[in-house]
């Protein structure tokens, strides 16, 4: 006789999950939205990869099908661990949800169906290196880059094209509002673009663009395939969305287009990318293109102490267009009111920050626990020089250290040669930067520089691309050395500049602007030293040093300070957090004064960058900077300073004195210190 079993179901969770104890009032309210569309304005701190688990789990409780969800996400980290937490809390349920970041969904779509746009089977994928190389052999083949004029490396072409697809914009157009200098070559850029679309197919390769693009083409292109799909996903929900671009809002649209259940989550106060292609409209515009949807606010905040979400929400009320929302505090007032603490000078503000991280470590506050965030990355330069000073250690999330940086070494590379001409390193990192110069015609050229002879250089043989640039170099290494003494070293750089390097750096680097203020600012700092010798000296120095004579003494490897841009720390958390440089024309820029929608997206990097501290929170900026263009330029307060009302912190003095702590006896915190001694 045989006996009956029955197999249930591991991912039949009705009933296992108490929601109201496990969310606060508003998360539950978003979690248990009925059908249809959703706007979910999740605060910072608030819970927001919480409240979207817990709604897929909601989801598969009232029967949805795991494979008709459909979770987009900005990286896979954040797929993971959405998935990661709902297998946790609905175990078995997250096996076939279809979660990811929009690009591996886009390519999961394609492998499906790659003839419908026009690829085949089996198509490969483009990293960046890739994609800027079949660019670079378009420009080769169209012969655009001549020894008389500059073009565009590969890596600004692929941002260019890469704006205009994700931006829903014309070539024309991103070269008129980001790349003006690049005006003159539009039609060419123009043939690039054209040409490069046909390599792609005849490759059988797709870039990273594509995945997008190719994928909304096949919605809107192919009726079938795109009806497939919008039965299948019954649910869409978007994590970060104010962070969308346009061609990833139009994505979403066409795949949600049957059901209409889309549940998008994301803060509008912390939308910060335009530069990259973001678009604040898709966020603020999204009820409008859904009158119906359901519009839940987040607003309880798990990270900070009330002080510091006092003065956040008092932040961001200058901009006019944003949902209206007000951060509420779970942990209780600490009794520290965040610090503004007006500085004499740049240096003096490296000086207080670095005392005062020394200080919050000997109070049992781990480096590790502490950030120092800046609106761009030259920024951080003196509180880099002053950390490795003191022996404070850091890592930097913003990009390399700033004497390690490509074009910094390059500029230095000049400098050394001029002032050592058995300098072959320098030399051979000078001469590569020219078209056509590799490491073989490198070497060839050593040979003769090795000779000492000006006269050899300028008849040396050279490809005929490099020859203008050639002559140049050429010229210019004298300029930097007309007689026995090199020039100063500020000069040298700004010679540099004017005569190679700027032109250069427009046509390889897609961040020019960026990467040129870097360069202002090693020009300003120069200007402390009468000999470029003494400045190479110290800037090797700085460059080797390990940050570490602290980790020698035993300290861990990661118990390191944090310096990032506020860009970079969106999405982190520290107990203590400085932000420096808040001055106008530093933070926020000068560029972005000219339109009122710019000045919007700075406050509300403003905002994101107070809303990364948990505990203590000082805000600081020099009165006056030194070495600034050709003097001293004094600072006035950022606006968003200006904004706070004052009953929100606490205003701080500082003045140069003996090198020690000393709270002023009644009133606000004084620090004493060698603030303004010169480097």
């Amino acid at each position: 006789m045989s006996r009956h079993y029955t197999l249930h179901s591991a991912a039949s969770p009705v009933g296992r999950i108490d929601y109201a104890a496990e969310l606060n009032a508003q998360q539950l309210a978003a979690v248990q939205a009925a059908p249809g569309p959703a706007l979910v304005i999740a605060g910072a701190g608030s819970g927001k990869t919480r409240t979207l688990t817990y709604r897929v789990a909601w989801l598969l409780e009232q029967g949805v099908a795991p494979a008709s969800i459909l979770l987009l996400t900005f990286t896979n980290k954040a797929a993971r661990e959405m998935l990661e937490r709902v297998a946790a809390v609905v175990p078995g349920g997250a096996d076939e949800i279809w979660g990811g970041t929009f690009h591996s969904i886009g390519n999961r779509i394609l492998r499906r169906h790659p003839e419908a746009v026009g690829f085949r089977p089996g198509f490969s994928i483009m990293d960046r290196e890739d994609q800027e190389d079949m660019i670079e052999a378009v420009v080769a083949r169209e012969g655009l880059r001549t020894p008389d004029r500059r073009f565009p490396k590969g890596g600004v072409l692929a941002e260019i094209f890469g704006l205009a697809i994700n931006c829903g914009q014309t070539i024309p157009a991103i070269l008129a509002e980001r790349y003006p200098y690049f005006l003159p070559v539009e039609e060419q850029i123009h043939r690039v673009a054209m040409t490069y679309e046909g390599r792609k197919k005849e490759a059988n390769s797709m870039d990273f663009d594509d995945l997008l693009a190719k994928t909304l083409e096949l919605f809107t292109t192919n009726a079938e395939i795109a009806a497939r799909y919008q039965r299948q996903f019954q649910h869409v929900l978007v994590d970060e969305y104010q962070d969308t671009n346009r061609l990833q809002a139009e994505l979403v649209e066409a795949i949600a287009a049957q059901h209409g259940n889309v549940m998008v989550v994301g803060d509008d106060a912390q939308s910060i990318y335009s530069w990259r292609g973001a678009n604040f409209e898709n966020i603020l515009r999204f009820p409008e293109r859904h009158p119906d949807a359901e519009v839940h606010k987040i607003e309880t905040n798990y990270r900070s102490v009330p002080e510091v979400l006092e003065l956040a929400n008092a932040a961001i009320l200058g901009n006019e267009r944003q949902f209206p929302k007000a951060l509420r505090a779970v942990r209780p007032a600490s009794g520290l009111k965040p610090a503004l603490v007006p500085l004499a000078t740049n240096n003096a503000q490296a000086a207080f920050v670095a005392q005062r991280i020394l200080e919050l470590n000997e109070e049992g506050v781990d480096f590790r626990e502490i950030a120092v965030l800046y609106r761009a990355h030259y920024q951080s330069l003196e509180v880099q020089l002053e950390f490795t000073r003191r022996g404070i250690p850091f890592a930097i999330t913003s990009g390399l250290r700033f004497f390690e940086q490509a074009h910094i070494k390059d500029v230095a590379a000049f400098m050394k040669f001029s002032v050592n001409p058995r300098d072959e390193v320098a030399f051979k990192r000078m001469v590569k930067l020219l078209p056509g110069i590799g490491a073989k015609s490198a070497e060839t050229l050593w040979s003769l520089a090795a000779s000492g002879k000006t006269e050899d250089l300028r008849r040396a043989k050279v490809p005929a691309k490099a020859q203008k640039a050639w002559d140049q170099l050429v010229h210019t290494l004298a300029e930097l050395r007309p007689g026995e003494a090199a020039l100063p070293p500020a000069a040298m750089i700004e010679s540099v500049l004017f005569a190679v390097y700027d032109d250069y750096m427009r046509t390889k680097f897609p961040n020019y602007d960026a990467r040129r203020e870097d360069l202002n600012t090693l020009q300003n700092y120069a200007k402390q030293f009468a000999s470029t010798e003494e400045f190479l000296a110290q800037l090797a120095l700085l460059g080797a040093v390990e940050t570490g004579d602290a980790l020698a003494a035993g300290r861990d490897d990661d118990d390191k300070v944090t310096l990032s841009s506020v860009h970079q720390a969106k999405g982190l958390e520290w107990r203590a957090v400085f932000v420096v440089w808040l001055a106008d024309g530093m933070f926020p820029t000068s560029r972005s004064l000219e339109r009122d929608e710019d000045v919007e997206e700075e406050r509300r990097l403003f905002y994101v960058a107070v809303t990364r501290c948990k505990d203590e929170l000082y805000l600081t900026y020099p009165e006056l900077r030194l070495n600034a263009g050709y003097g001293e330029a004094f600072q006035r307060p950022s606006r968003f300073l200006n904004e706070l009302p004052e009953e929100l912190y606490e205003a701080w003095e500082v003045s140069a004195g003996p090198t020690e702590y000393s709270p002023r006896p009644g009133g606000s915190p004084r620090i004493e210190g060698q603030a303004d001694e010169p480097w």
